[in-house]
């Protein structure tokens, strides 16, 4: 008995924003095969202007870039922000795309968007990049190694994806990003506000605005096994016990001095493997620290508050969120007992899983009432991560 392949395309529901349960999605779906949602979100007006964008493109700090594309000669462009008011006078009408990464930290209204994708984990996100795209404008046929979903916030613009078995991967030498050589659509789709297009990791896209667009694109965070491995070895090396090294009481005499037979191979597997033994309290530690060093930001400098100066500020409508510049994470206590670790800025705080929990919310707001609420040893932990800069004043 045969079944057919999944839809490609959906419209999505008041109940279903994918179309589908959410478990039909992850199991269909997620790191499978592309979909297209139409209407994710019905009426969509983009939480920003394409001048919003530019202006912000402008401040140190932002990872702004432009692309330009010279049709005649077949030639890419790329510069690097922030950029002064009156680059962006002299661009072209056409062909060339503003794009600015980690706008969720920027602006709470894009932040909000990732409610689209909350039935995953929070530190599997990796940003919400936005870009502006004038009539023409693109990055080239490329293609990721991390899952994204494409909300199309204004304006249109038009994909075509490669969906087919083993596409083409070489990639151009000639251009200052990284694209394909060669590209050949399986399917094309024009996206309007509000339309969503979802691409697991691998698949080849091209997008081109219709007219002047923007599309926010919703990108998870795929830690390349040698980032993991680079990480957690270099931690791991500078606790390791001294007396842990290679040891051979089982050696037999050798028949050629010069060479490293199977046995020390064996040998020298085991002692890595001993190295790197760690239990999950351990490994979900280094984990969540990892996790939560943000590639772009500064960390937050250590202040000096008190916990009367916090309650007099909060009894003023002062309202404490988490910081733009810091990602929060937390594992739990394996014991079960209700406590928590919550990781930020590469470091670790014990707290309670309650607290933990509102830190990591994505609408995550500590005012008068919420702090009056907490019992003592929270309210002593909101202190702690005001003085270290991971809460913040609104």
């Amino acid at each position: 008995m045969s079944t057919s392949a999944p839809d490609i395309e959906v419209r999505a529901s008041a109940r279903h924003a994918l179309g589908m349960p959410v478990a039909a999605f992850l199991r269909h779906y997620w790191q499978k095969q592309p979909l297209l949602i139409r209407g994710a979100i019905p009426d969509f007006v983009s939480p920003l202007t394409p001048d919003d964008l530019a202006g912000l493109a402008c401040i140190d700090g932002t990872l702004g870039r432009i692309v330009r594309f010279d049709r005649k000669r077949d030639r890419w462009h790329l510069e690097n922000g922030p950029f002064a008011e009156a680059r962006f006078a002299k661009l072209p009408k056409r062909d060339w795309t503003l794009l600015v990464q980690d706008m969720d930290r920027w602006d709470p209204e894009v932040r909000a968007l990732l409610r689209l994708v909350d039935f995953l984990p929070r530190w599997r996100v990796d940003d919400i990049m936005v870009s502006y795209a004038a009539p023409g404008g693109s990055v080239g046929a490329h293609v990721d190694q991390y899952d994204v979903f494409l909300l199309q916030g204004m304006g249109q613009r038009r994909w075509q994806i490669d969906a087919r078995p083993n596409p083409s991967l070489a990639f151009r030498d000639d251009a200052p990003i990284r694209l394909l050589q060669q590209f050949e659509a399986s399917h094309e789709w024009l996206l309007d506000p509000g339309d969503m297009l979802y691409l697991p990791p691998g698949v080849p896209h091209f997008g081109e605005a219709e007219n002047d667009c923007l599309t926010f694109s919703i990108g998870m965070r795929a830690p390349s096994a040698g980032e993991l491995l680079a990480g957690f070895a270099a931690e791991q090396a500078l606790k390791l016990d001294e007396e842990l090294r290679y040891a051979d009481p089982d050696l037999a005499p050798t028949q050629d001095p010069g060479a490293i037979d199977h046995a020390a191979l064996t040998r020298l597997r085991q002692t890595l493997s001993q190295a790197m033994k760690l239990d999950d309290a351990a490994l979900g530690d280094w984990f969540g620290r990892f996790l939560s060093l943000y590639r772009a930001a500064e960390r937050p400098r250590p202040r000096r508050i008190s916990p009367a100066q916090i309650s007099g500020r909060l009894e003023r409508e002062g309202v404490l969120v988490p910081a733009s510049s810091v990602r929060l994470n937390f594992t739990t206590d394996a014991a079960g007992r209700g406590g928590a670790t919550l990781h930020g800025n590469g470091e670790s705080i014990p707290v309670t899983l309650e607290l933990a929990r509102l830190c990591t919310a994505l609408n995550c707001q500590i005012d008068q009432a919420c702090f009056a609420g907490l019992d003592e040893a929270d309210r002593a932990s909101v202190v702690e991560l005001t003085r270290r800069g991971w809460l913040s004043w609104q």
